[in-house]
């Protein structure tokens, strides 16, 4: 008998060039605000999730690699540059980040994780939408241009 194991989530990078798919539900969904993190997504969190490796599989492409300190590494697109893994060297489990799931939503972050008094007051912003603060002439220029969010 042929077992064939059933992604969870399915993801990937803007452009599409690299795509990924988990086994199981991550865990410890959180909001890393450490300064390696805030620089690797450009932001001042990293939401991320993490699965055993054994869970996780590229399906498509090859991320490039940085290593971002001596214990960690970060999988990234090589062409549109989006952040999508992050690994701590010797460790069982590697981290993918939340925006790139094709359904972020099914998996939000739980908690946030961070040094003393880096966060910030992100917990206190207003929150608006784009469509109330963009001409309605302008807001058809803002069709995405990026890769769908899951393949069909």
């Amino acid at each position: 008998m042929i077992v064939t194991r059933q992604p969870r989530h399915t993801g990937g990078c803007q452009c599409g060039a690299v795509r990924y798919t988990l086994y199981t539900e991550p865990t410890n969904p959180h909001a890393c605000h450490c300064r390696m993190c805030q620089k690797a997504f450009g932001n001042f969190f990293a939401p991320l999730a993490g699965v055993p490796p054994s869970d996780f599989a590229w399906l498509r492409g090859t991320p490039g690699i940085f290593k971002s300190s001596e214990a960690a590494e970060r999988g990234f697109c090589r062409d549109c540059g989006t952040p999508l893994s992050f690994r701590y060297l010797g460790r069982n489990c590697i981290s993918i980040s939340l925006g790139s799931l094709d359904h972020p939503l099914r998996v939000p972050p739980a908690k946030h994780r961070e040094p003393i008094g880096v966060r910030g007051h992100a917990d206190q912003l207003a929150e608006t939408r784009t469509e109330d603060e963009v001409a309605p002439q302008e807001l058809a220029r803002l069709k995405s241009r990026q890769f769908p969010d899951q393949e069909n």
